[in-house]
C-alpha cells in the first residue's frame, strides 16, 4: 500500500522519467535528425497532454533539446518564441484590458443576455454565429481574443443572477428544501438543490437530491478567481469557451484572407497552375461557406450534448412558458444592466477604438477589392494586422480617461496630470506570458521539425497512397493532416505538404484540387491541445479548461470536420471545379516541387 501511495505522489515526475527513456532508443538506435526531432516532439507531446509538466515550462523544451540535438542553433530557435502572433496578442490585450477595465464587456454582456435570453443553448449558438462572422473577415487569433472578455462577463452575469435568486428564494423558503434555478431547465431537465452548509443537517431531501448536493463543491479557478457555485456551473464555462475557440477556426475557413492557411493554399495553387483561374474570393466562398455552416451547427450540437446535454422536444417547442426561475433571473439581469447606468466617455472611446480595429484589420487585404495597404505597395507584405494591433494599442496608453487632482494646502483642487485608458501595470496584469511562450514552443517545434527534415519525412511516406481508392487516398491524407496540425503550426503543415501532394495528385493522374482543397480545409481542425493554434490557447488560459477536456471535445469536431469536408468532396464541390476530369493546365506542369 504504501509503494503505491509513493507511486501516486511521485507520478508525475515517473511519468517525465519513464517517457523521456521508453523514447530515447529512437535518436540513439536511429542517429538522424529526423528521430532526433521526432523525439522531441513525443515527448512535448505526451507533456502537453498529461500536463506533467506545466504546459509554458514543456514549452521551452525545443529550446534545450534542440540545440542540443544539432537540429537549430540556439539564438534561431530563441527568435522562434516572439514572433509576429505574438505583437497582435500584445495589441488585442490592450483592447480586452480597457473593455474590462471600464466595464465595457459587461454591459455588452447583459445586453446580450437581455435579447437571447438565459438559455445556454440558444446563447451558445448565438455566440458561435456571431465569432464565426468576425472570424470570416478578422484574423482567428483576433476574434478570440475580443470576443472572450464579453462571453466570459456573460457567463459570469448568468451564475450571479441566478444565485441572487437563489438568495432570494432562501429568504421565503426558510429552512425548507429549496430547488436552486436552473438555466438550462428547458434546455436538459437538470435539476440541482441548493448548496448546504456543511455544519447543518439536510432535512427531507431524496437520495438523488442529496447526491447532487454532496458534488456542489466550489472549485476556485487561479486564472479568473472564479468559484463555481455548482458542477453545472462549471461545465457551462466549459461549453462557452471551447465554442468561442471552434467557431473562430470554423469561420476562419470561410474566406480566403479567413485564415492563413487559406492564403498559403491560394499562393501556392495559384503559382504552381497560373492557367487555372478557378480559385478567388468567389469560388472559395462557394464551396467553404456550406461546410462551414454544416460544421457549426454539428459542433454545437456536440458540444452542448458533451456538457450540458440536449434535450431538442425541450429546446423546440414553441410558445413554451418561462418558469419563475427563469423570469426572476432575467429580471435580475436586466436591474443590473439598469445599475450600469448611461454610457460613459471611457466606453465610448474603447468602443470607437475597438471598431476602428476591425474595420482596419478587414479593409487591409479585403480579398475582393484593394485595401489600405495598397498606399505601401512599395514594401508588400510589410504591414500586417500586428501593425493595426500595434497601432491601437498603444492608443490607449495615449488618449486621457481622465484628469488626476490633487488637494493644495488652501483646501482647493487642482488638475495636475491626466491618466490614460489603461496604464502598464494594468496591461501587465492582463498580458498572459505564459500563453505566449506556450504558442511560442509551437513555432519553435514547426521549425525544427521542417530543418531537421520530419516534415518532408512524413509526406514522403504518403506516395504509396497511389495504388489506393482515390476516396481512400482524401480520407488518408485529410486524417494525417488533422493529426499532424495538433503539433505542428497550420501554416507550417500546409506549406510543407502541399509541395508533396500536388506532384503526387499528377501522379496518379487526378485533379490536384481533389486532394489539396480537403488538405487545405483540414489543416485548420486543431482543436484538440491547447497548442493546437492561438484560439485553443486563449480560451485555455481563462482557466476553466483542462487538457483532457479539450481533447475530448476536440476529438468529436475532429470527426465531424472530416466527415463534413468529404461529404462536400463527394457532392457539391465536384460539378463546381469539374474534379472528375483531368484539367488541362495540371499537365502542362512538371513534377517538380516547389522550393
Amino acid at each position: 500500500m504504501n509503494l503505491f501511495s509513493c507511486i501516486w505522489i511521485y507520478r508525475r515526475f515517473l511519468l517525465i522519467l519513464f517517457t523521456l527513456l521508453i523514447l530515447l532508443p529512437l535518436p540513439v538506435i536511429l542517429h538522424n535528425k529526423e528521430a532526433e526531432c521526432a523525439y522531441t516532439l513525443f515527448v512535448v507531446a505526451v507533456f502537453w497532454l498529461t500536463e506533467a509538466l506545466p504546459l509554458s515550462v514543456t514549452a521551452l523544451l525545443p529550446a534545450l533539446m534542440f540545440p542540443l540535438f544539432g537540429i537549430l542553433p540556439s539564438k534561431k530557435v530563441a527568435s522562434a518564441y516572439f514572433k509576429d502572433f505574438h505583437l497582435l496578442l500584445i495589441g488585442v490585450i490592450c483592447l480586452a484590458t480597457s473593455i474590462e477595465k471600464w466595464n465595457l464587456h459587461r454591459r455588452i454582456a447583459l445586453r446580450m443576455v437581455m435579447m437571447l435570453g438565459a438559455n445556454p443553448a440558444w446563447l451558445t449558438l448565438g455566440f458561435m454565429g456571431c465569432t464565426a462572422f468576425l472570424s470570416m473577415w478578422l484574423s482567428n487569433t483576433s476574434t478570440t481574443a475580443m470576443v472572450m472578455p464579453i462571453v466570459e462577463a456573460v457567463v459570469q452575469q448568468i451564475i450571479s443572477a441566478e444565485a441572487q435568486v437563489k438568495a432570494t428564494q432562501m429568504t421565503y423558503f426558510n429552512g425548507s428544501t429549496n430547488l436552486g434555478l436552473e438555466m438550462n431547465e428547458c434546455a436538459n431537465g437538470y435539476e440541482t438543490n441548493e448548496k448546504k452548509e456543511k455544519t447543518k443537517p439536510v432535512l427531507r431531501q431524496s437520495n438523488d437530491a442529496a447526491k447532487i448536493s454532496t458534488k456542489m463543491e466550489l472549485e476556485k479557478n487561479a486564472v479568473t478567481r472564479t468559484k463555481y457555485r455548482t458542477k453545472k456551473d462549471h461545465m457551462m464555462c466549459k461549453l462557452m469557451c471551447l465554442c468561442i475557440a471552434y467557431s473562430s477556426t470554423i469561420g476562419g475557413l470561410t474566406t480566403i484572407t479567413g485564415t492563413s492557411t487559406n492564403l498559403i493554399f491560394a499562393e501556392h495553387f495559384n503559382t504552381r497552375y497560373p492557367e487555372c483561374r478557378c480559385i478567388n474570393f468567389g469560388s472559395w466562398f462557394m464551396l467553404s461557406f456550406p461546410l462551414a455552416i454544416i460544421i457549426l451547427l454539428l459542433s454545437w450540437i456536440w458540444l452542448q450534448w458533451l456538457f450540458l446535454g440536449f434535450n431538442f422536444k425541450e429546446m423546440f417547442t414553441c410558445g413554451k412558458t418561462k418558469t419563475v426561475e427563469q423570469k426572476a433571473c432575467e429580471e435580475v439581469i436586466k436591474q443590473e444592466y439598469l445599475k450600469l447606468g448611461p454610457i460613459r466617455y471611457q466606453e465610448i472611446v474603447t468602443l470607437v477604438l475597438f471598431i476602428i480595429m476591425a474595420l482596419l484589420w478587414f479593409s487591409r487585404e479585403p480579398g475582393f477589392a484593394s485595401g489600405w495597404s495598397a498606399l505601401f505597395s512599395e514594401y508588400p507584405g510589410f504591414a500586417t494586422d500586428s501593425t493595426v494591433a500595434l497601432l491601437i494599442g498603444l492608443l490607449f496608453f495615449l488618449i486621457p480617461a481622465k484628469k488626476l487632482t490633487k488637494t493644495t494646502p488652501t483646501g482647493g483642487i487642482v488638475a495636475f496630470d491626466y491618466s490614460p485608458l489603461i496604464t502598464w501595470k494594468e496591461f501587465q496584469s492582463f498580458m498572459p506570458w505564459d500563453i505566449a511562450i506556450l504558442v511560442g514552443g509551437g513555432f519553435a517545434l514547426a521549425d525544427g521539425c521542417e530543418n531537421s527534415g520530419l516534415s518532408k519525412w512524413i509526406g514522403n511516406k504518403l506516395s504509396p497512397l497511389g495504388s489506393l481508392p482515390l476516396w481512400l487516398i482524401i480520407l488518408i491524407s485529410s486524417l494525417l493532416v488533422t493529426s499532424l496540425t495538433e503539433v505542428a503550426s497550420n501554416p507550417a503543415t500546409i506549406t510543407l505538404l502541399l509541395p508533396i501532394l500536388a506532384p503526387l495528385a499528377e501522379a496518379i493522374h487526378v485533379n490536384p484540387l481533389y486532394i489539396l482543397l480537403p488538405t487545405t480545409l483540414c489543416t485548420s481542425f486543431a482543436f484538440l491541445l491547447p497548442v493546437a493554434n492561438p484560439p485553443n490557447a486563449i480560451v485555455f488560459s481563462y482557466g476553466h479548461l483542462k487538457v483532457i477536456d479539450m481533447v475530448k471535445a476536440g476529438l468529436g469536431v475532429n470527426i465531424v470536420g472530416v466527415a463534413v469536408v468529404m461529404l462536400g468532396m463527394c457532392t457539391w464541390i465536384v460539378p463546381m471545379f469539374d474534379l472528375n476530369t483531368y484539367p488541362s493546365w495540371a499537365s502542362a506542369v512538371s513534377n517538380e516541387t516547389m522550393p
